[in-house]
């Protein structure tokens, strides 16, 4: 079996182009993370670690594909057999098994982030036995890709069995995938139904969960693309595949930064409010100052208890009157 498609040097200048521009943009959104993470003042180690290992297996990645795309087409342009299409198609080049395993691990930290997120939302280790099990399998899939593809003799990696088992291992990803974000979804979107029926405002999950949303989106859909442009043989998957290697980390600090900046956005609000409130009433005392009120409370009674009168005013009477008790205070 022949790959069809574009050529495969034609998409390796198209892949490795498209994976700098979107490295440079995870690079940004990457000190956006450390920035906001610091921002909150209680800079989150876990976090820091997973984005900085990101960025170095991103960059690494990035550094292979110019080395690996300076060898085609330009030292060995002329030497190896078949030109730089058949240079690109050799997999037992060393950049190309350096290239499976950076993924490999790249693809596995991204996975076990997620799996860590549906593990904090459910609070329950039952409900990641199978996420757990499909990441296991994703690892096995890719060591055995690793191995047949340093046993590779220049043969076309579609056909090969490294091929084959990259194939399995990116049914297995894109299946963890599915499944985490499908468990996560589900959880917030059932909090956020009780929620609501007990209060009036607008709900504070929604946001959070199209966050999830959307970076499991963008993820999937490259995964679904490339693992159907592999399975059909086309050298689009080339192109797809490089360019998720930027995509991973992108997802994982798009997350981050709008939940942390959505956090800080609704703390001002309150501080916001709570200071106009404060204020309101400084300015009320002080333009209505609370006056003291005089009362005086007078209080006849006959000796015989046959009549009686309350108030300022005298009442005429034939029998002796005696005062009992006269009163006033200050309110």
């Amino acid at each position: 079996m022949v790959s069809t498609g574009i050529p495969l040097d034609s998409a390796t200048i198209i892949a490795t182009v498209l994976e700098g521009i979107l490295y440079g943009f995870s690079v940004l959104m990457f000190i956006c993370t450390m920035w906001a993470s610091a921002y909150k003042r209680d800079i989150n180690r876990p976090i820091a670690l997973v984005a900085t290992l990101l960025l170095i297996l991103s960059t690494a990645y990035f550094v292979i594909d110019i080395i690996r795309l300076e060898n085609g087409l330009v030292k060995y342009r002329d030497t190896f057999p078949g030109g730089p299409a058949a240079f690109f198609q050799d997999i037992s080049q060393p950049t190309f098994v350096t290239k499976i395993v950076i993924y490999t691990l790249q693809t596995m930290l991204g996975d076990g982030v997620l799996i860590y997120r549906c593990y904090v939302v459910w609070q329950s280790v039952w409900v990641i036995i199978l996420p757990s099990m499909l990441w296991c399998s994703t690892s096995a899939a890719s060591l055995v890709a690793s191995y047949y593809a340093t046993q590779a003799t220049g043969r076309d990696f579609h056909i090969n069995p490294a091929g084959q088992w990259l194939t399995v291992f990116f049914a297995f990803t894109l299946s963890t995938n599915f499944t985490t974000s499908g468990l996560l979804v589900y959880r917030i979107w059932t909090i956020e139904c009780k929620v609501s029926t007990i209060r009036a405002t607008n709900g504070i999950l929604m946001p959070i969960l199209r966050v999830f949303v959307d970076g499991a989106i963008m993820y999937s859909v490259m995964l679904f693309v490339m693992l159907i442009c592999f399975v059909c043989l086309n050298n689009a998957s080339v192109i797809i595949h490089d360019t998720i290697m930027p995509i991973i980390p992108i997802a994982f600090y798009m997350v981050f930064i709008r939940i942390t900046f959505r956090n800080s956005a609704q703390e001002y609000l309150s501080m916001v409010c709570g200071a106009e409130s404060n204020a309101r009433e400084r300015r009320n005392s002080q333009q209505y100052p609370a006056q003291p009120v005089q009362i005086h409370i007078s209080q006849w009674a006959h000796t015989d208890g046959t009549s009686y009168g309350v108030g300022d005013q005298d009442r005429t009477s034939t029998r002796k009157m005696e005062p009992t008790e006269g009163a006033s205070c200050n309110v």
